[in-house]
């Protein structure tokens, strides 16, 4: 049955010891040695086989008595088994060369056991002479076992072809003394292959049981580790791969359970005999571990074996106890809130190279068995309806529906429906939601709308929002728009049949009627005919004529429409549809005929509602003609030239007269086909056209674009360019485009996540413009749109996606971008802490070209991971000083030449042309040199031509160092001179106030930015708040005001007022240009600089001065499109250092009545001196963002849309009345409802005159305080001391903490609050830290009890909800909205948990900490850093010089063992653990030394975590195998 291996085996790489080396060789040569007959010989002598490759006889039981005595006359009886080591020590004595003779023993040996492991007497003499061999050190059980099982494995491949493709018995295989099934008769070929597996079966179970055997016998001494893994693996392959073909089943439960033959059981238990040795604790030669990632607990084919189950079951058990510690509590309950922008928290993904399509990233992740996230495709498919991952992804959905987060955001983690893939192709990486998952919240969102609708709520605004995202997603073809028709009849015929009453759904199928996808399925489909017919289910009857509302009107008229257009589509269908409804589109074109009669001009700003309505029906049945009528209201009035004050202008532009933009509540009602062909009509008449266009055709446009953020949003640089490749040739459309981007559309690609490659375009146009010259309006407006782009970051971001080389920046922008990525990192934290590795390079491409370097005041309140990077820098200004000093004599004497009073244009082109570069950085210092504080005394009509024929990079060299050398001076002034400071810094400013308002020489934008960026100067930011507080910019600033109107620009309906070109921009600016301002001007230039003037000014102390500057600029920085942002991030950056006044003062920066903040915040802003709130304002705070911001854990049953508590009022102001959903427009700062809602609770908190720890002590009392008992008022703690009790008996009753929820939504406060705790800054994490530590202490009792650390929401189902198991509840919903690089701090919650001496504390360590180590796979520093203190707490408790307060027992805490198994191998796989997967060298070094301090029975248990060669993963990495130093 058996071949003998002619090369003996093959060797595997783990294979050591002194022979193993050349293993390979010998085993070649093993063959043909002399001493290979003679100890052949030998063997055949002691087992009764008659001859050296002679066939025995038949080893099969004799028919009777009579033959068996005669075949044992014939079989010479074999010698003694104690006889054959001394004769085997006389044959070795004949050799010189025993290493290869002991090479040749061992071939032997193995060839025997394959040979004779069916024969019983003979496999006993066998594992006999290996024993006896062994004990007299002729075999090394190192090369030996793996020789062996090497061999094995080889032997049962030749069995198991031989029997599925041989019915007959190879005769060759008797001559090796295996059974001769020669004589065996097979009547057929179906008998003879099942005799033949059923044999074979038999033969591999003697053989696997000779080997666990030999192996048994093996263990008692001590093997190396990578022996051992070798026999692990084995012996789990048997076990796991075994064949039940030819066993008998029975099926108890749909389980097969395969009945045992002897033979099996035999083997069976001799192989789980060599894992047991293999796992046992008091050994440990392998951890048990491997059992866990071995899949032996997968077996789908289990032997009816009881020692089997119970190893499985064991298996099973310390699976589940291992997982535990891999999830957070309630980790079901973490989803996005859309609340914050850390969507990215715990998945890696590459955010250099935002454009590529294909990136996805885990709105949720679905945990494993052992609760590590899972992602992909496959894995959302897998998901069983009903299931918890289930309801967990439509909870996702259903809140991304109500609350409308980025088209970036649905395009990651939606794919496209299958029945929409073009192609067939493989499954793509990332976690998504199938189709299926979003059909159901889909309809779920409709179904909520229309009982919303028939409460007779208005809830028009949430139909609209839904269009336009239900446009975007159906167009992207993530829907099976067929299966979802089918469904959502299905879902309205279910329910009650009075929640279809009105024709939105018609309305809402209209308006992605021409969408491809629909088209399709309406003329080419198979089921078109099906499809239409239920289409038409969905009309219902008209109102009663009473509502001529514009909404009632269009919902009238919509079924006719969408009549209509399906008759157009596909006229086959026309007996199915509805005759009085295509009589009644009749009553639409009569209408449209009337309006459009003669000369008859709709008045779009006086239209009545049954007009509007009108308007709204006809844009969805004749799109093109009702688009032609809008685009005449912009156009009506003709056009104009505009006058040429400037004699270098030598073109003529006309401009369209002006007219009222259309209002956005006419706009709304628009079809979004309409809106499409508006906005290409506009495009094409803007930036193409031959007359220039008006303010309203501009507005009118941008409204369009707010109002459908998701169906109508274009990256339009490269969408114009795409259109005309010529477009920007002209100044006029790329000065259009820019001005569009920066006063109107930036926030929606901030929205969009489109802002890096915005940033990146309009860098390509800075580096472009920045070296020609006299392209300084154009240079200028892309500059200050950088400047809002990169303060609108709220992550992490590269400067330049190669990292390489300096950036193409300004320095102006260098600056800014610094300032900003220290506002991020400290206010918002890097949510990959991998991007920290970036960080140097990133700031040495910022500080390539820069000669600036930062105060130590400014550094003082950087983050100290950017000021460590930055306070090394040398300053350079020494250097420019000493440059000016060199090159002083000749800049003077050419400025005198330039500068004499006598006006001389054409020298202008001299200097020029012969000037060097170097002297021309110099022209505004040495004229500022000339005047001598006297304007009059230069001629600075020369000045400025010179300057506006610079290029913008020579002008921005020149105000950088001009502003050097006017600090300088004042220095040398103050110093040789008796002058007092107030005075030369007055004379300064009015000189500098001639430079900018009387002559117009230069941008004030830019010269404010130069000035406080040398705030390390005394004089530098007084010059600023000087130049702030002049008239000459307050009266700009109020003719700005007055000009612009509402801040919310959106709202305005009269006339724009155009701005004349140089009185908007100043003669600098303007000089050249001819083409019109539409919202630039040099006020709205300082929208983004006085924010980071106020900034420097409060780093420098001077908060006198920046009360001033926000008391005159309050009103003005309204009309910034970030001052929510900059008032939540300036909070946060100066937390613990802003007066009380100045805090009053930066909130009035914010229009109160437009943001959510509470009733009782509102009383305490209109009274500064307010007390410390009561309890209830917190619990009011966690409600509203329940309420809002929170996913809902089911739909909501009552009118509210989001009703997660029904409360009649609450301390926030909000009551249970429904409230509109907010379009995007009117939250493009912070971007979303949700996000406004967040945030506004943040900037209460911040804003709050009490200490960080009495806040941080009124949260977690609230979720200490929310469980079963009676109630206990609250009492602030006003000492650091944790005395006070956290008693885990009190609850909801009349606690005014917890007043306004119940048991089973408290979870949802739970994840409130760990939401909100993670955007405070990090002082407040500190305390929470020492508060949770507190509770912790005062519970560690509840740790025996085994639901005290239970999920949340379970507990509250049960009632046995306990104060720790809130706590812990709390701590990891707050891990999980943590950035990683916060995720450093979580040390401190430990740290303060010390001295740990019992095991409770330990468990309770492990549970909070455990499940941060998956997440900080891809962290390595924060990993090691975390694993050592849980390293450390084990030696705490486990140590040799320990003393435990309950002594336990080190099988105790197998699951924490096996806890540090997995998370060691999940970091070196950077993942959910592999078979192949392999722990860090670094990592078990760490480990290493943390094991030498522990107790000897703890030890072992943890051995195999050493980076020494004694243990397993050591021994069996290449890289520590070959190394062991």
């Amino acid at each position: 049955m058996f071949r003998i291996p002619a090369t003996g085996g093959v060797t595997t790489a783990s294979e050591t010891g002194d022979r193993s080396q050349f293993r390979s060789a010998a085993s070649r040569i093993s063959q043909f040695h002399p001493a290979r007959p003679a100890i052949v010989d030998l063997f055949n002598l002691y087992l009764g086989i008659n001859g050296r490759g002679k066939a025995d006889e038949s080893v099969r039981e004799p028919p009777n008595k009579t033959q068996k005595r005669v075949t044992a006359l014939n079989i010479d009886i074999p010698p003694p088994d104690a006889q054959f080591i001394p004769d085997f020590e006389q044959l070795r004595n004949q050799f010189l060369d025993h290493e290869q003779l002991y090479t040749v023993v061992e071939s032997v040996l193995v060839s025997l056991v394959i040979q004779c492991s069916n024969h019983g007497p003979r496999s006993k003499f066998v594992l006999f002479a290996i024993c006896s061999l062994y004990s007299i050190g002729c075999i090394t059980w190192d090369s030996f076992i793996p020789y062996l099982l090497s061999s094995v494995t080889s032997a049962e491949t030749s069995v198991n072809i031989f029997s599925t493709t041989s019915p007959q018995s190879d005769t060759s295989a008797a001559s090796a003394g295996g059974p001769n099934y020669s004589n065996i008769q097979s009547p057929n070929l179906e008998s003879s292959m099942v005799l033949a597996n059923d044999q074979s079966s038999t033969v591999i179970s003697s053989l696997r049981k000779l080997s666990c055997q030999i192996i048994i016998s093996a263990m008692e001494s001590n093997l190396k580790p990578s022996t051992y893994a070798d026999i692990f693996k084995h012996a789990l392959s048997w076990l796991i791969n075994w064949n039940p073909c030819q066993q008998g089943s029975d099926e108890v439960d749909g389980m097969k359970l395969y009945k045992r033959d002897w033979a099996l059981s035999e083997w069976l238990h001799k192989c789980l005999s060599v894992v047991r040795m293999l796992v046992e604790d008091n050994k440990c030669r392998v951890p048990f571990y491997e059992l866990l990632r071995s899949g032996l607990h997968f077996m789908e084919n289990l032997p009816d074996d009881i020692s089997l189950f119970t190893l499985i079951f064991e298996v099973h058990r310390r699976r589940d106890m291992m997982a535990l510690h891999m999830q957070m509590l309630d980790q079901h309950l973490h989803c996005p809130t859309f609340g914050n922008q850390r969507l990215l928290t715990h998945v890696a993904v590459n955010t250099i190279s935002e454009s590529n399509t294909q990136l996805r990233y885990s709105p949720i992740t679905y945990p494993s068995v052992l609760g590590e996230p899972l992602h992909g495709e496959d894995i959302a498919f897998s998901i069983q309806r009903g299931s918890l991952d289930w309801e967990r992804a439509i909870r996702c959905l259903r809140h991304a529906l109500k609350n409308t987060p980025s088209p970036d955001w649905w395009r990651r983690v939606l794919m496209e429906a299958p029945c929409n893939r073009p192609n067939p192709q493989g499954s793509t990486p990332g976690a998504v939601f199938s189709s299926d998952m979003f059909c159901e919240a889909t309809i779920e969102r409709v179904v909520e709308l229309l009982k919303l609708t028939n409460s007779d709520v208005n809830c028009w605004q949430d139909w609209l929002i839904f269009s336009d995202v239900f446009f975007f997603l159906v167009k992207s073809g993530c829907m099976d728009f067929v299966d979802f028709v089918d469904k959502l009849v299905l879902c309205l015929s279910e329910k009650d049949h009075q929640v279809l009453r009105t024709n939105h759904v018609t309305w809402l199928f209209t308006q992605i009627i021409r969408v491809e996808l629909l088209v399709g399925a309406l003329t080419t489909d198979s089921r078109k005919v099906e499809i239409v017919r239920k289409l038409l289910s969905f009309h219902k009857e008209a109102r009663s004529p009473d509502s001529n509302n514009p909404q009632s009107i269009l919902l009238d008229f919509i079924c006719s429409c969408q009549t209509l257009r399906i008759w157009a589509l596909n006229s086959s269908v026309r007996e199915y549809l509805n005759s009085e409804q295509l009589i009644k589109g009749k009553q639409i074109d009569e209408w449209w005929r009337q309006v459009r009669k003669g000369e008859y001009m709709m008045d779009y700003m006086n239209l009545d509602d049954k007009s509007i309505g009108m308007f709204w029906v006809v844009s969805y049945t004749m799109s093109q003609p009702a688009c032609e009528m809008v685009m005449s209201w912009l156009t009506c009035d003709g056009y104009t030239e505009l006058p040429e004050p400037n004699p270098q202008a030598n073109q003529t532009i006309t401009v369209r007269r002006e007219v009222n933009p259309v209002p956005i509540s006419l706009l709304s009602g628009f079809s979004i086909n309409l809106c499409l062909k508006l906005a290409f009509e506009m495009e094409d008449s803007m930036f193409s056209g031959v007359h220039a266009p008006n303010i309203a055709m501009v507005e009118t446009y941008t409204r369009l674009l707010l109002i459908q953020p998701h169906s109508l949003f274009r990256s339009l640089l490269s969408h114009l360019h795409q259109k005309n490749p010529e477009i920007f040739n002209k100044p006029g459309p790329i000065i259009l485009v820019l001005e569009i981007l920066n006063y109107r559309l930036f926030p929606l690609y901030r929205y969009h996540g489109k802002k890096k490659t915005l940033m990146y375009d309009v860098t390509k146009i800075l580096s472009t413009l920045k070296g020609k010259r006299g392209e300084h309006r154009a240079f200028r407006l892309a500059e200050n749109l950088c400047m809002n782009l990169i303060l609108s970051f709220r992550e992490f971001f590269f400067v330049r996606k190669d990292t390489k080389g300096p950036t193409e920046f300004t320095e102006t922008l260098n600056r800014i971008t610094v300032m900003t990525l220290a506002i991020i990192i400290k206010t918002r934290g890097i949510s990959d802490a991998g991007h920290l590795l970036y960080l140097q390079a990133m700031l040495e491409q910022i500080l390539a070209n820069s000669t600036h370097t930062w105060s130590h005041k400014t550094l003082f309140y950087f983050p100290p991971v950017l000021r460590d990077a930055l306070i090394g820098k040398t300053d350079k200004r020494p250097l420019a000083i000493q440059a000016w000093k060199q090159a002083e004599a000749t800049v003077i004497h050419q400025c005198r030449q330039l500068l004499s009073p006598p006006d001389d244009p054409t020298y202008v082109m001299t200097y020029i042309s012969h000037s060097f570069p170097q002297h021309r950085l110099y022209l505004c210092a040495g004229a500022w040199v000339l005047m001598r504080g006297h304007p009059e005394d230069i001629n600075t009509g020369n000045l400025g031509r010179v300057l506006k024929e610079f290029s913008p990079e020579e002008v921005t060299s020149n105000i950088y160092t001009m502003v050097d050398i006017i600090l300088y001076n004042i220095q040398q002034e103050l110093q040789q001179h008796p002058y007092s400071m107030q005075d030369v810094i007055s004379n300064t400013c009015e000189n500098l106030a001639q430079f900018i308002w009387i002559h117009e020489l230069l941008p004030l934008d830019i010269l404010l930015l130069a000035l406080t960026d040398r705030d390390d100067d005394p004089y530098a930011l007084r010059i600023v708040a000087n130049l702030l507080e002049r008239k000459e910019l307050q009266q700009r600033i109020s003719f700005y005001i007055a000009n612009q109107g509402n801040p919310d620009h959106w709202l305005q309906t009269g006339v724009f007022k155009r701005v004349d070109l140089q009185k908007a921009l100043g003669a600098h600016l303007s000089w050249n240009q001819k083409y019109p301002t539409y919202f630039d001007d040099i006020a709205a230039r300082l929208l983004p600089v006085i924010p980071l003037i106020v900034y420097r000014l409060i780093e420098n102390n001077a908060t006198e001065a920046a009360d001033r500057i926000l008391q005159l600029y309050s009103s003005f920085l309204r009309y910034y499109p970030l001052h929510f942002t900059f008032v939540h991030d300036i909070l946060a950056y100066f937390y613990g250092h802003l007066p009380a006044k100045l805090i009053f003062r930066i909130l009035n920066v914010l229009d109160v009545k437009k943001i959510p903040f509470s009733k009782t915040f509102q009383e305490r802003i209109n009274s500064p001196d307010a007390t410390f709130p009561p309890p209830e304002y917190f619990t009011s705070l966690l409600l509203n963002l329940v309420n809002n911001v929170i996913p809902p854990l089911h739909n909501s049953k009552g009118e509210g849309q989001n009703s997660n508590f029904n409360l009649a009022t609450n301390q926030s102001g909000s009551t249970n009345a429904f409230e509109p959903q907010k379009a995007f427009y009117q939250t493009q700062d912070p971007g979303t409802y949700t996000q406004l809602i967040l945030e506004t609770a943040v900037i209460e908190i911040l804003s709050l005159p009490i200490t960080t720890k009495q806040i941080i002590s009124a949260f977690v009392q609230i979720i200490v305080k929310a469980v079963k008992g009676q109630p206990n008022r609250v009492s602030m703690r006003s000492s650091d001391s944790c005395s006070e009790s956290n008693s885990s008996s009190v609850g909801c009753g009349s606690n005014p903490l917890t007043t306004g929820f119940d048991r089973k939504n408290f979870v949802l406060v739970i994840q409130a609050c760990g939401l909100l705790l993670a955007q405070l800054p990090v002082e407040f994490h500190i305390k929470l830290y020492e508060e949770v530590s507190c509770v912790i202490k005062d519970n560690e009792l509840q740790s025996v009890v085994g639901y005290s650390l239970s999920d949340p929401t379970l507990a509250a189902q049960d009632h046995t909800s306990t104060a720790l198991g809130n706590v812990v509840a709390l701590i990891h919903a707050f891990f999980w909205n943590l950035p990683q690089q916060w995720l450093d701090n979580t040390h401190l919650l430990i740290h303060q948990l010390r001295p740990v001496s019992s095991v409770s504390m330990l468990r309770i360590v492990f549970r909070i900490i455990g499940p941060l180590l998956p997440i900080l796979a891809n962290a390595h520093g924060l990993f090691i850093k975390t694993l050592e203190l849980l390293l450390s707490m084990m030696v705490d408790v486990f140590g040799k010089n320990a003393k435990p307060s309950t002594p336990v027992e080190a099988s105790d805490i197998t699951d924490l063992i096996d806890f540090l198994h997995h998370v060691v191998h999940y970091e070196g796989q950077g993942g959910p653990v592999q078979p192949n997967s392999k722990p860090r060298p670094g990592v078990l070094a760490l480990c290493g030394k943390a094991i030498e301090s522990m107790r000897s029975d703890i030890q072992p248990l943890l051995s195999h975590l050493k980076p020494d060669t004694s243990a397993v993963f050591a021994a069996t990495n290449p890289r520590l195998s070959r190394n062991p130093s």
